[in-house]
């Protein structure tokens, strides 16, 4: 796989806007979970909330696309100069050569929940339900492609919790044969009832803040977030010290509707082709971001593929005890986080976790480390066994 630069990259989650307030976050070693007091939610749980959502209007010209899916993506969009690069990048390339891939599961969900809602009351949708822009899936990809003023192909991928690990891959396919020279990549995923009562009724949330890894873990805390990168081919002479994409590997095990391969088959035959993507060894890995959701399946699996490939030194940690488990936004969010480690030699330790499970094999990090960080690998699985491994490293 030919690499690629991420020139520029933003997050907005629980933890804080932007990349200062979520490296902070990380160095403090300050999460972001509350119990939740979301809407009319009545759940036993922790959730991550981001600050200031229902605040970011969005501009008249896209109101169509209200939502606070797309509220949060705004939001986004304007942390870190993001917009004005991606303006930059588009004047360089052309606005018709950038490609937006995002990924998202709930998308505009709570949308549909409050017209719901009134129809319930009333007998009649609200006269401002707007499908195309507002409820459908394909409505956050269409917004940020508007809000960027881009004209290049855009493209949403659902795969539940890989959704916007999966966008990475899409992106550099795109590019790799010349459709396009650039990507907005990312994922965003807003808090709502379907969720939180769906996850409930699975037995799959925490009654507190998650504990990834931990002998006590008994399921997530749902959070949301959006992160954005902007992907771009390489230029002729290269910053050592830039992020680049190195390699991504998918895999589906199709193994179950909602829990992982119990031998973590398809995890790690996604690790395994990332590694191949960037001719690299398990021993090049100096870091490995966990999916880590804190649930006792996931983690179990997660470890036996990460093990199997990597043994029992190479660090790793999951940071959703920060940031909660972000859904279809997690594989963007963490890709930020990924970037942070290696720019500023930081391994975050995993929070909440105070005893890691002794049946689990591998070298979970519960404080921060310092250290030379090149290259990182991150993990994405999601429900049906749509799997996402990327590896990210220091162009030096």
């Amino acid at each position: 796989m030919s690499p690629l630069q991420l020139t520029h990259f933003t997050a907005v989650s629980a933890v804080g806007h932007g990349v200062a307030e979520t490296l902070d976050a990380l160095e403090r070693q300050r999460g972001g979970l509350a119990p939740c007091a979301f809407e009319s939610v009545d759940l036993p749980t922790h959730i991550g909330e981001v600050r200031g959502v229902d605040k970011a209007a969005l501009p008249d010209e896209l109101s169509g696309y209200n939502c606070r899916n797309n509220r949060l993506a705004q939001l986004g969009l304007l942390q870190d100069g993001f917009a004005h690069a991606v303006a930059k990048s588009a004047t360089r390339w052309g606005s018709d050569r950038i490609g937006v891939f995002i990924g998202t599961s709930t998308s505009g969900i709570l949308e549909t929940e409050l017209a719901y809602r009134e129809w319930a009351a009333t007998g009649a949708l609200p006269q401002s339900f707007n499908y195309a822009g507002a409820h459908n899936s394909f409505s956050v990809g269409d917004f940020v492609r508007h809000a960027l003023r881009l004209e290049g192909p855009a493209t949403v991928v659902c795969t539940a919790c890989s959704s916007s690990a999966k966008v990475f891959a899409s992106a550099q396919r795109m590019i790799s044969v010349g459709l396009i020279d650039a990507a907005v990549v990312g994922g965003v995923d807003s808090l709502c009832l379907t969720t939180l009562y769906g996850f409930h009724s699975l037995q799959l949330t925490s009654r507190y803040a998650c504990r990834p890894f931990d002998i006590a873990r008994d399921g997530i805390s749902i959070g949301e977030a959006a992160a954005f990168a902007l992907l771009e081919r390489l230029p002729e002479q290269l910053d050592n010290n830039a992020i680049l994409l190195l390699g991504a590997g998918e895999s589906s095990d199709a193994y179950h509707m909602s829990s992982p391969h119990p031998e973590g088959r398809g995890a790690r035959a996604s690790i395994e082709q990332a590694l191949a993507a960037a001719s690299l060894e398990p021993t090049d890995i100096d870091y490995i971001n966990l999916h880590g959701t804190a649930t006792v399946s996931n983690d179990s699996a997660e470890d036996l593929a990460v093990s199997a490939v990597f043994g029992t030194q190479v660090p790793c940690s999951s940071t959703k005890g920060a940031t909660g488990h972000t859904l279809g936004a997690a594989g963007a969010l963490e890709a930020v986080i990924c970037a942070l480690a290696i720019r500023h030699g930081l391994m975050p330790g995993g929070l909440n976790t105070r005893t890691v499970d002794p049946k689990l094999h591998v070298h979970y990090l519960r404080e921060n480390r310092r250290s030379n960080v090149n290259r990182v690998l991150s993990n994405s699985f999601g429900f049906g066994g749509a799997n996402c491994s990327l590896i990210f490293g220091r162009a030096a």
